[in-house]
Order: structure tokens, then sequence, then C-alpha cells
């Protein structure tokens, strides 16, 4: 094998003060086992990244790196021998996809920090996907609100009713398992329709009695993480007077949906009788936001605001009337309905809603395309197949309130 020559390590800037200035580490060539063929492609043909200056606060590693690296082939090869160790995947090329993503942060030097944000994400996201799984045939809603709420407290009593009613529809709920609303909601649910994400912080939020010790309750070490957790599994959202952390939510939730990085969902906004918290809400993003060209109006039709909990439990239930679901298929939306729409009203969606489709393209009924055959529980429901553009989320909303009303 031929020489590798190593970097030269480059001094970091001198500190003040006279302390020492420190360098970087070198990076340490590992003789491949042997009998690799090197002469193949690599994972990646570029040279490691030469030593960086020093960053305050931050472990560099000792790196002892493979150069050159190893072909693709037989890093997939041992990828696919740890794999069937544990059996066969029909998507197993993306888990194979993920191991190689981590042996690539080897190459990069990676520092602990990093590595360590990787491993809590991973580790939560696939135990939170595990427990939600074998409620995958049931509709959730995540309620968001205040955890400073006494039980005494009229919007305690609120997401107590409203709960209580989705729950009765059928509905499981989602909070983050702290007190107030949180606890209001998973109490008028019940344990049995509710699910906890709760989040470790400095001052430790236990969770409320209703969830507690339940298998239902995961632990989360970032938000990131948890929030994603919040809106994947919903099919609504429900959001209560609140801190800091609702508006966080609310905002996060509003800009998912208005961007299509989230599903088309009902957002409920519910205040105390007589309340005017979320009114006064919306007066500043009419005012502020769409006032200043900030927002499109048809942003305003994502979301809905009620006092009324019963009234809140219709608008989310009657989303689901005729529309299911939805996916896109090379780029084309495909809506699926639980009933048939009448051909007259394809006609009437086709005039009312042109200017959302693409290339002067039309709505046109159908039944579930050949891109769809991953997903046969759902081959018996009709479907809508429009080029939309994927900009007018408010007006798609109106497109599937005109679905729902026909």
């Amino acid at each position: 094998m031929p020489e590798v020559k190593r970097s030269a390590s480059v001094p970091s800037r001198p500190r003040a003060r006279g302390r020492a200035a420190r360098q970087d580490e070198v990076l340490a060539p590992v003789t491949p086992p042997a009998g690799l063929d090197l002469s193949a492609e690599y994972v990646e043909r570029a040279a490691p990244p030469p030593p960086v200056a020093e960053l305050k606060g931050l472990r560099r590693p000792k790196l002892a790196i493979v150069l050159p690296p190893p072909p693709l082939r037989h890093l997939q090869a041992k990828a696919r021998e740890l794999m069937a160790l544990q059996g066969t995947h029909p998507d197993q090329d993306l888990i194979e996809d993920m191991i190689l993503t981590c042996l690539k942060l080897i190459r990069d030097g990676a520092p602990r920090n990093e590595l360590r944000i990787m491993q809590a994400a991973i580790r939560e996201l696939r135990y939170a996907f595990k427990t939600y799984r074998p409620y995958a045939d049931r509709r959730k809603i995540t309620v968001f609100g205040s955890a400073r709420l006494p039980s005494t407290a009229p919007e305690y009593q609120q997401a107590w009713r409203f709960a209580e009613e989705m729950a009765r529809r059928g509905f499981m709920i989602i909070t983050g398992a702290g007190g107030g609303i949180m606890e209001a909601a998973q109490g008028g649910a019940g344990r049995e329709n509710s699910f906890g994400m709760n989040i470790r912080l400095p001052f430790e939020q236990a969770a409320n009695r209703y969830i507690q010790d339940d298998r239902k309750l995961i632990y989360f070490r970032y938000f990131f993480t948890r929030k994603l957790c919040f809106v994947k599994e919903a099919s609504a959202i429900a959001l209560f007077p609140g801190g800091f952390g609702t508006h966080d939510e609310c905002y996060e939730t509003l800009t998912l949906v208005q961007t299509g990085k989230a599903a088309l969902i009902p957002i409920v906004f519910l205040d105390k009788p007589g309340g005017r918290y979320w009114r006064k809400w919306a007066d500043y993003i009419a005012e502020h936001l769409l006032g200043n060209g900030l927002i499109g109006a048809d942003d305003l039709n994502l979301f809905r605001i009620t006092e009324d909990p019963q009234w809140a439990a219709d608008e989310i239930v009657n989303f689901y009337r005729r529309y299911h679901s939805s996916r896109y298929v090379d780029g084309t939306l495909v809506l699926r309905m639980n009933s048939p729409l009448p051909a007259r009203m394809v006609a009437e969606l086709n005039r009312r809603f042109k200017g959302i489709l693409k290339g002067g393209g039309e709505i046109r009924a159908s039944g579930p395309l050949a891109q769809e055959a991953d997903q046969p529980e759902l081959a018996r429901l009709p479907r809508l197949v429009l080029p939309f553009n994927r900009r007018n989320f408010g007006q798609l909303r109106q497109l599937v309130d005109v679905i729902n009303q026909a």
C-alpha cells in the first residue's frame, strides 16, 4: 500500500493572558482490512477535510480513519449482513442508508456533542413511532395549552369537556403530559385514550396523574423530536390559552400546514366562555401579518376560533365527513374520500378552484393509482386527482370544506 502522508497540524490562535495555544488533532491513517479492494468507488471520493481552527468549548475527537476509504459496495455488504441478523424488511434500503450515514460520521470527525444529539433523536423517534404503531387505525388529536392553569379555571373545564367529547367520537388525545390544560384533556379523554409526550427539563416536568406510568407516556430530551411526534400523528390540533410554549406550537403547526410540510388537518382554537384570548390574537394576525402582506388572506382559512367545545368537536369530525386523507403521486395531489363525489360537483370544483391548479390542469375523479399499491387498505376509497400548485393551502382547505358539504 502506498505511503499516506499525514496532514500537518495547524496551530490555533494564541489565547489572551499568556495561555498556551492548543493545536488541532492530526488525522491518523489506519490500514484497511486485508484483501479489501481499494480500486473501486469510494463512499465519498473527497479527501478528509483539513484540520480547522480550534472552537472554544468544543472537544475535538482524536481521529483514526481508513485511507483510502473502503468502496461503497463493501460497506453496503456489511450493512446488509447486520440487517440480516435482525430479519428482513420491505424498506430495508432506507435502513441501509441510515447505517451508511452513521458510518460517515467517523470520517466527518463529528464531536461527541453532535453525536449525542443524533443518537438521542433517532432513539426517541424510534421508540415513539413504536408506541404509536398499535393505534395507527385510530385518529388522534393533539391538544396544546398552558400547564399553569388550575382545575378551577374555566379553560381547564373547557379542555376537559372537549377531550371527553372527542373520545366519545372515537378520537385519542395527545398532550405534553403536564398539568393544566394537558391534565384536563387527558382526564376528559381517560387514560386508555391518551398519549403523553413529556419533556425532560432542568426543573423536571412531572407527568399528570391521568397518564403517569402509562405505557403510552414517552419522555423526550429534545423539543424538536417531541414536536415532530405531536404533529406527525395528529388528525387535528386544538389549542387552548397558554404561554410561550403554546404559541411556539401554534405558529409551528400553522407554518407546517401553510407550507405543505404537514398534512392538511383541522386546527381549532378554543377559549373560555366569553374569552377574548384567541380573538385578540387573530386581530393581531389580521392587522400586522395580513395587513403588511406577510401572509395571504387565504391563510386565515387554516384555523377556526370558538368558545364552544361541542362546535369544535363537530368542526373536526365534519372535516372527515367525506374527505379521508391525501398523498402526492409524482407531484400530483390525490385526495381519498369516504364516498364518491357527484359528477356535477367535480365540474363545480374545477370552476371554483382553477386558480390553484398547475398548467391549466383539471380535477378529475379516479380510482386508486398504481403508485398507491403500497396502501391496499385504502384501495376501496374513491379519489379526486388534481394538479395542485402546492402553494395555496388555504384555498385547498376551502376545497375540502366544499367536498364535505356536498
